[in-house]
C-alpha cells in the first residue's frame, strides 16, 4: 500500500475532526474539504483546499452539489494498478484521493425530533455522502474509508506504523463498516418515509 497523500474530510458529526485532520496533515497529507467541515479545519489551523478549487466547479443549488465531480469520484475509484486508469485520470487532471473521512447528514436525528415534516426529513437525506463512502469502500485496496470517528486514531497509528499507509486488513474492516453505515442510514429513511403520505 502506497502512502496517503490525499485526503477528502466532510462531516457532519465533527467530533474529534480538527484533531483528525492536524494529524494528517502533520504527516504530509493534503486535505480537501467542504462547507462546514471547511470552516472548521481553518478555524483549528488546519490547511485545507476546497473541494470547489480542486474541482474548479463551485458549490451550488443550496449545497446539493460539491463533490459530485469527475475529480473526486474518479479520484477515488481509479484503479493505481491498472494503466488505463491511470493514464486516463492523468489526462484528465484526476489526483488519486487515499483517504475518504466522511459521515452522514443527520436523517435520524431529525426525524426522531418531535413535529418533523417530509421536507425537513428530506433536506436531511445525503447523497453524496454516500456515494463517497461507497466508491471508497469498494475501491478499498487503495482507499481508506472512515464513517466513524472512533477509528480516527487507528488509522493515524496505522499510518505511522507504516510509513504513512494504511494496510489491506484495516482497509477492508473499514470498508465493511462503510457499507453497514450506508445500508443502515438507507433503512432508516425508507423506515420513516414508508406508509407516509406526500404531504
Amino acid at each position: 500500500m502506497a502512502a496517503i497523500k490525499t485526503a477528502i474530510v466532510s462531516v457532519s458529526d465533527k467530533t474529534g475532526v480538527a484533531e483528525f485532520a492536524q494529524g494528517l496533515a502533520d504527516r504530509g497529507v493534503k486535505i480537501l474539504s467542504t462547507g462546514g467541515t471547511a470552516r472548521l479545519l481553518r478555524e483549528a489551523g488546519v490547511p485545507v483546499t476546497d473541494v470547489s478549487s480542486h474541482t474548479d466547479f463551485p458549490e451550488m443549488l443550496d449545497g446539493r452539489v460539491k463533490t459530485l465531480h469527475p475529480k473526486i469520484h474518479g479520484g477515488i475509484l481509479g484503479l493505481r494498478d491498472k494503466a488505463e486508469h491511470v493514464a486516463k485520470m492523468a489526462e484528465h487532471g484526476i489526483v488519486p484521493i487515499d483517504l475518504v473521512a466522511v459521515n452522514l447528514y443527520p436523517f435520524e436525528n431529525t426525524v426522531s425530533q418531535t413535529g418533523c415534516t417530509l421536507a425537513e426529513a428530506v433536506e436531511q437525506i445525503d447523497i453524496g455522502g454516500p456515494c463517497m463512502i461507497r466508491a471508497a469502500a469498494k475501491n478499498h485496496r487503495f482507499v481508506t474509508v472512515l464513517t466513524n470517528p472512533d477509528d480516527y486514531s487507528r488509522v493515524l497509528g496505522e499510518m505511522d506504523r507504516r510509513n504513512g499507509a494504511v494496510g489491506l486488513d484495516l482497509n477492508f474492516e473499514l470498508a465493511v463498516k462503510a457499507f453497514a453505515r450506508t445500508s443502515e442510514y438507507d433503512a432508516a429513511i425508507s423506515g420513516w418515509l414508508k406508509g407516509r403520505g406526500s404531504e
